[in-house]
C-alpha cells in the first residue's frame, strides 16, 4: 500500500496553499511589534486549498482585525498578497509581502506631543 500523496488521487490529497519560511518571518516579526505595542493579542493561520490566512485578533474571542492574505492564483493579476480589514475592505494588495505588510506598520507610528 503507498502513501495518499497529491499526485496520487486521494479522496483528502488536495494540495493547500502555506506561507513560507521568509513570508512568515515577515509576518510574524510585524506581529511582534504589533504585540509589544499592545496593539494586537492572537492571531491564527487557515490553510486552504486556494488561500492561506494569518488572521490578527485584538482578543481571543472576536473577529479578526486583519487577514494576510495569500492567494497565489492572483500572483500575475493584482498580487498574490493583500492585507484586509475587519470590514472586507482591502488595505493594500501586490506581489511584494514587505511592502504589502507595511500598510499595518504605519499604525505604530504614532506622534508624540
Amino acid at each position: 500500500m503507498q502513501p495518499i500523496t497529491p499526485s496520487s488521487g486521494g479522496a483528502n490529497a488536495q494540495p493547500q496553499v502555506a506561507f513560507q519560511r521568509q513570508e512568515l518571518g515577515l509576518i510574524m516579526g510585524l506581529y511582534g511589534r504589533m504585540v509589544a505595542a499592545g496593539e494586537w493579542r492572537d492571531y491564527g493561520m487557515s490553510f486552504l486549498r486556494d488561500m492561506a490566512v494569518f488572521s490578527v485578533f485584538r482578543r481571543t474571542a472576536e473577529y479578526p482585525i486583519y487577514r494576510i492574505e495569500k492567494r497565489p492564483k492572483l500572483r500575475l493579476r493584482q498580487g498574490q498578497y493583500s492585507v484586509v480589514a475587519m470590514d472586507g475592505q482591502v488595505l493594500k494588495r501586490g506581489d511584494d509581502l514587505r511592502a504589502v505588510l507595511r500598510v499595518l506598520e504605519r499604525k505604530l507610528i504614532r506622534s508624540v506631543d
